[in-house]
C-alpha cells in the first residue's frame, strides 16, 4: 500500500462517518448554505457590503477579493478539475440523508470550487482588510464543510480546495499590486 492509498481510504473512512451520523439540526442549515454559495452569491453579497460601508478599504477589499475568485474559479473550473479523475462520492451507496442533498454537480470532485472560491475571496479581502477577513474565513470553512455534509465531496476534495483558493488568491492580489 502506498501513502496516497492510505490517504483515500481515510478520505473515505471520514465522508462515510460524517454520512451516518444523524444532525438533522445541521441538515437543513447545510443545504441552504452550500446552495447559497453556489456561483459564489455569497462572496458577491460579501464584496457589496464591504463595498457599500467599508468605504475605501471596503471597496479595495472587496476587488482584492472578486479578483481572487475570478482567477481561482478560472483555473479551478478549467484546468484543474478536467484533469481530475476524482469521481463525485456515491452518496446513495454511503447513506447520505436525502435531507442533506443539494443538486450533484457534472463536473468531477477534485478540488472542490466551492471550497476554492469561499477561501479565495477571504484570502483576498484579508490582503487588504484583515479584519474584514476574520468572518470569511470562518464562512469559508464552514461552506467547505457543507460541501461534505451534503455529500457531493471528499472532505481532501474540499481541503485540496481551500488550499487552491488561498494559494491563487495570493498570485492574483500580488498581480494586482503589480
Amino acid at each position: 500500500m502506498t501513502w496516497l492509498e492510505d490517504a483515500q481510504r481515510l478520505d473515505v473512512a471520514i465522508y462515510a462517518a460524517i454520512a451516518r451520523t444523524p444532525s438533522p439540526a445541521l441538515d437543513r442549515a447545510m443545504r441552504r448554505l452550500s446552495r447559497a454559495a453556489d456561483y459564489s452569491r455569497l462572496s458577491l453579497a460579501s464584496a457589496t457590503a464591504l463595498a457599500t460601508v467599508g468605504g475605501r478599504e471596503g471597496r479595495r477589499a472587496a476587488v482584492s477579493g472578486l479578483a481572487s475568485v475570478a482567477a481561482t474559479s478560472a483555473i479551478v473550473n478549467l484546468v484543474l478539475k478536467p484533469v481530475s479523475r476524482r469521481r463525485r462520492p456515491d452518496r446513495i451507496a454511503q447513506e447520505v440523508p436525502v435531507a442533506r442533498h443539494v443538486r450533484m454537480p457534472v463536473s468531477r470532485s477534485f478540488p472542490s470550487g466551492h471550497a476554492a472560491a469561499a477561501f479565495a475571496f477571504a484570502h483576498g479581502v484579508g490582503r487588504v482588510s484583515p479584519v474584514a477577513a476574520i468572518p470569511l474565513r470562518g464562512l469559508a470553512t464552514i461552506v467547505a464543510y457543507s460541501r461534505v455534509h451534503t455529500g457531493v465531496h471528499y472532505p481532501g476534495d474540499v481541503i485540496a480546495g481551500a488550499l487552491a483558493g488561498v494559494t491563487l488568491a495570493e498570485a492574483a492580489t500580488r498581480a494586482l499590486e503589480q
